[in-house]
């Protein structure tokens, strides 16, 4: 029986991993996905909140500001791209004034550092692309964006390093209460922990109603669409640009990346399957004209793909973490949507010193906090690349063309702790394929050093789960 079974790969999991790998415990993440980030957390938005959204008194209240807070170390010790750019909330209509100020008041209240509100000249003058209706806005300059793919990579990394275990391609199928702890039904056969966290996403419901015999959670799938452009248009605006929120969320927002590109997006429709990730001409539509009265001028033919996310969205409209009474042991992070990224590390925080007081754990005289990222030839400078080249001429050899990604940064990835199997595992920890022609010069090639690394046939490399293989045969029988 191991000490602690994390259902779920995601931020929040992997968050969970890297806190608890301090500990003196036997630490397994199963992850259903051929990869760590292939569900909500790679298909978001990036943004670090700054916490004047929630409700004073959530979870999500508290732990959006601690998540903010932390972000900034975190990214130091796992060396990722985070950038403090601030944020705007976008007020075009003078009747709108009044729910500026309550967003101020409830930051106020969560203890959000730096707010003000600006007149619509004053936000001009920050972002000289932002439309002419804009009558007002709410700065809040603690906001960021940071890097979705890789903070989740490297925390999973990180928690590797120091002990965890991580099972990719394992779907959890079951769970039921047994003595001393808890037995978990997996399509790879069954598996006993004394203590479970269930940071499933979409499917944190279905486990926790297992265990306590009811439904007492009902996750709502809500689908987010989104629009990134090209880097050509990456510096049309410097914050990032949200409208005043809906019933439905904060609206479509216009944000730069930590990596030069410009996001829009996302939408928010309610569907029923968890798993349903397509991209419909009308949600493009909804945001491309939404996100269009935020800036003037908003270059959409700049797009170079689209995609979509979904979020775990409860019912009740907070974040359900910690212990459900009458089964120690079984420690819930559900519902974990937007600010959900912001809020990780916290959360991580939170259920670490939870499980680690539940199982009298010790702390590891050994522990290392810090990791380093894969080399980046696309921002190194002349002597870092010499330097490079010089210890492996695999780093002068460019795979990916629109993003700069060598064949030794690739062959870094695939041999990392818990590292890329897929071409979409190489993308997300490379850039290789994320530019504008999106993996149509560089996908072959990343597909040959997968296989050589690997030691497979080309045929069995995927895009990313079972069923997206590339190469369906040969063309010549006797090759």
């Amino acid at each position: 029986m191991r000490d602690v079974i994390i259902l779920g790969g995601g931020v929040t999991g992997c968050s969970i991993a890297r806190e608890l790998s301090a500990y003196k415990l036997d630490l397994l993440v199963l992850e259903k996905n051929s990869d760590v980030c292939e569900g909500t957390s790679k298909a978001n938005s990036g943004i670090v909140h700054a916490g004047y959204d929630a409700k004073p008194g959530t979870l999500k209240a508290k732990l959006n500001v601690r998540g903010n807070e932390m972000m900034g170390r975190l990214s130091e010790e796992l060396d990722i791209p985070f950038k403090r750019n601030g944020s705007l909330v976008l007020c075009f209509e003078e009747s709108g004034r009044a729910t500026l100020q309550r967003l101020y008041d409830q930051g106020v209240a969560n203890g959000v550092k730096g707010l003000e509100i600006l007149e619509g000249d004053a936000v001009r003058a920050l972002e000289p692309a932002v439309s002419d209706s804009v009558v007002a806005a709410l700065h809040a300059p603690t906001g960021g964006i940071v890097c979705p793919f890789l903070l989740t990579i490297a925390m999973a990394e990180n928690a590797a390093v120091n002990g965890a275990e991580f099972l990719l391609n394992t779907e959890a199928t079951d769970i039921r209460v047994i003595s001393g702890g808890y037995e978990i039904d997996t399509d790879k056969g069954t598996m006993q922990a004394k203590v479970i966290i269930n940071a499933a996403g979409v499917h944190s419901d279905f486990f926790h109603n297992r265990v306590v015999g009811k439904e007492e959670l009902k996750i709502i799938p809500r689908r987010g669409e989104y629009c990134l452009m090209d880097k050509n248009v990456g510096d049309l605006v410097s914050h990032t640009l949200f409208q005043l929120p809906t019933a439905l969320g904060k609206g479509v927002l216009v944000t730069p990346t930590v990596h030069g590109n410009l996001l829009t997006g996302p939408t928010a429709t309610d569907i029923p399957d968890g798993e349903d990730t397509a991209t419909t001409a009308e949600g493009i539509a909804e945001l491309t004209a939404k996100a269009a009265l935020s800036v003037r001028s908003l270059p959409s033919r700049s797009v170079i793909t689209s995609f979509s996310g979904i979020r775990a969205h409860e019912e009740k409209d907070d974040f359900v973490i910690g212990s459900p009474e009458g089964f120690p042991g079984f420690f819930d992070a559900a519902g974990i949507e937007s600010p959900g990224l912001t809020c990780a590390p916290a959360i991580g925080e939170v259920l670490a010193e939870q499980v680690a007081a539940y199982l009298k754990a010790e702390k590891k005289s050994d522990f290392i906090p810090t990791r380093k990222g894969i080399p980046n030839m696309a921002l190194a400078g002349p002597e870092e690349r010499s330097r490079l080249i010089a210890a492996d001429p695999r780093y002068a050899n460019v795979i990916c063309r629109c993003e700069l990604v060598t064949e030794g940064e690739i062959v870094e990835a695939i041999h990392r702790p818990v590292g890329a199997t897929t071409l979409d595992g190489v993308k997300r920890r490379t850039r290789a394929g994320m530019g504008r022609c999106q993996s149509g010069f560089c996908s072959p090639k990343v597909v040959e050093i997968l296989a050589r690394e690997l030691g497979t046939d080309p045929a069995q490399i995927r895009k990313n789960n079972p069923g997206s293989e590339f190469l369906t045969g040969y063309i010549k029988e006797d090759i």
